[in-house]
């Protein structure tokens, strides 16, 4: 088998590890600088709960299962990979952030900007937590706020408004002991909203204001966006996991046919069209079939909707980005292929809402189609990768300019980067 590395500027794998599945997506650039899906790799994910791994070896066993199924469509082998990372555990807070400059005379350069930003990672957090990204909002110079961009300012105050993520450190170094298990890679580690978002998101929503609505098997993330920059997050601890238990418990019975009733009739609001419907389930062990009505299944899935939504609804009155989100809400995710979902999102929110799909960046050659919602956040990885290969040779280019020109290179050496290779110091103090 022909080998390649998967760090060159081609080649990305993104590998989702989620409640309900586990995906790996091999993404290609092309001569069009457009991304390609060569393959891609699915399989039930056992060991995780609620977006944190719960066990060990049934995680790596899925991994490998998905990994198997990507490796056996393409000539090279799979080594390195982007993660995504989600779950109860990831928190968000706001924090204000200064230093004082020596000299006035020397203009604000980017060491400058990377100083202030590299404090923020000092902060002190809850045991057992760190902080995974720093995003900064807006800066202030000196007294003068609402600047997006102070390199080249003269100035002695430098002062910004951060939003800053924790992760628990144990959740992610048990992500990175299953990846590593199956013999991968793990290059980066990024928040899968920020993935989802690159996704199925385009510029003019991000800079007008929009929410992001991922609904998954055990959480739904939520993230808002303005002026290109990601305002608010939140993870709340419910997804379609929790629907399908809601029916089983509700129509009393199997899971696996309550999983199925939701995928093949749900609906999240109750159609005329659905009156006097009935769908049959097989019996267990000679018993009868059950006839269950599609309206009582529509009014168990409203409710639980209905609960999601209004806590969604709760974070973004909480953000004060209520009255600034010009573009509504965008769902995605495999919970938003419930039907009329955009619909009841619409009714309670008073927002417009459209469902996002993963395959609106891609180009048309990409040999596996990827246009469910489920896949948004592997799709982004990838994504995400490719932003990041983009970001390093732009520095390498840079090397010798006194100031680098795009904020977001820093963030990728400086977020990702060094969390990387403080959890690889975990593993090795391990070893020895």
């Amino acid at each position: 088998m022909e080998t390649k590395e998967l760090n060159n500027n081609q080649i990305v794998v993104g590998l989702d590890i989620g409640t309900t599945k586990v995906s790996i997506i091999v993404g290609l650039k092309n001569k069009f600088n457009k991304i390609e899906i060569l393959s891609t790799g699915k399989a039930p994910s056992n060991g995780v709960s609620r977006g944190i791994v719960a066990n060990i070896d049934k995680t790596v066993e899925s991994i490998k299962i998905a990994l198997d199924q990507a490796q056996s469509k393409i000539d090279f082998e799979i080594k390195d990979v982007i993660v995504g990372i989600a779950g109860q555990h990831i928190k968000s807070l706001q924090h204000r952030g200064q230093i004082v400059r020596d000299n006035i005379e020397i203009e604000i350069g980017q060491d400058d900007i990377d100083k202030l930003k590299d404090n923020m990672f000092k902060l002190i957090t809850i045991p057992g937590e760190e902080v995974i990204h720093v995003i900064p909002q807006e800066y202030t110079v000196d007294g003068i706020d609402g600047i997006q961009d102070p390199k080249g300012m003269a100035g002695v105050k430098l002062e910004a408004n951060f939003h800053v993520i924790t992760a628990q450190v144990g959740a992610v170094r048990n992500i990175m002991r299953c990846v590593e298990k199956t013999g991968l890679n793990p290059k980066e580690l990024i928040l899968e909203p920020f993935a989802s978002a690159v996704a199925t998101l385009d510029d003019d929503e991000k800079r007008e204001g929009v929410v992001l609505i991922d609904i998954g098997g055990g959480t739904t993330d939520v993230a808002i966006f303005l002026d290109k920059i990601i305002r608010h997050t939140a993870v709340i601890p419910f997804g379609g996991n929790i629907i399908t238990q809601d029916i089983k418990t509700g129509l009393s019975i199997l899971e696996k046919q309550a999983e199925l009733l939701k995928v093949k009739f749900g609906s999240s609001m109750y159609t005329e069209d659905q009156e006097n419907v009935m769908v049959s389930i097989p019996g267990l062990r000679g018993r009868d079939p059950k006839e269950i009505a599609l309206k009582n299944l529509s009014e168990i899935i409203k409710a639980r909707m209905e609960e999601i939504i209004d806590l969604v609804y709760h974070e973004i009155k909480v953000s004060g980005y209520e009255n600034k989100l010009m573009t509504g809400i965008v769902l995605t995710g495999g919970g938003s292929q419930i039907k009329n979902l955009s619909q009841l999102v619409s009714f309670i929110t008073g927002k417009e809402s459209r469902i996002g799909y993963p395959n609106e960046h891609l180009g048309n050659d990409s040999k596996d189609k990827v246009t469910s919602p489920m896949y948004s956040t592997g799709v982004g990885l990838v994504l995400k990768g490719f932003e990041k290969i983009k970001n390093i040779d732009e520095n390498i280019e840079n090397d010798s300019e006194v100031t680098v020109s795009d904020d977001s290179k820093s963030e990728s050496s400086t977020e990702s980067g060094s969390f990387i290779d403080r959890m690889k110091r975990f593993f090795e103090e391990d070893i020895n």
